[in-house]
């Protein structure tokens, strides 16, 4: 079975985008446009990523990424955010509170798709959060 990415922004023309991207890639694909949508899908059907804008209506993909990291039964989930925002402090920001990774818009097609299957492919780069370490 494929896996699921859970695509959140609420660009519609983004969303498109990476819907298409992910489908072809070979994911299962879900779309949220705001941060309770988010939370509401991933209480419905939890995925295996959360591709995760960090500007949202009615909750911060900050806020969304503390909410995942705090619920034992997502600590799995893994997070890529994606956001303008480049600055290190706010990709500082995002990995301190548990994401995986970090793409800043404008985003080649090629990056994010390279980067969402470093992510989901066991052992590779950083440990999954909340789970033991590889001996």
């Amino acid at each position: 079975m494929s896996a699921s990415v859970l695509v959140a922004d609420d660009d519609p023309n983004i969303v498109l985008s990476l819907e298409f991207l992910m489908k072809r890639a070979g994911y299962r694909v879900r779309v949220a446009r705001d941060g309770d949508e988010v939370l509401a899908a991933m209480e419905a059907e939890i995925p295996d990523l959360v591709l995760l804008d960090l500007m949202m209506p009615k909750r911060s993909g900050y806020d969304v990424c503390h909410v995942i990291r705090g619920n034992p039964a997502w600590k799995h989930v893994r997070v890529v955010m994606l956001t303008a925002k480049g600055q290190a402090v706010e990709r500082a920001k995002g990995m301190a509170l548990g994401a995986d990774d970090y793409i800043t818009k404008p985003f080649s097609n090629r990056e994010v798709v390279g980067r969402i299957r470093r992510v989901l492919e066991p052992g590779a780069g950083a440990a999954t959060p909340g789970a033991p370490a590889a001996e």
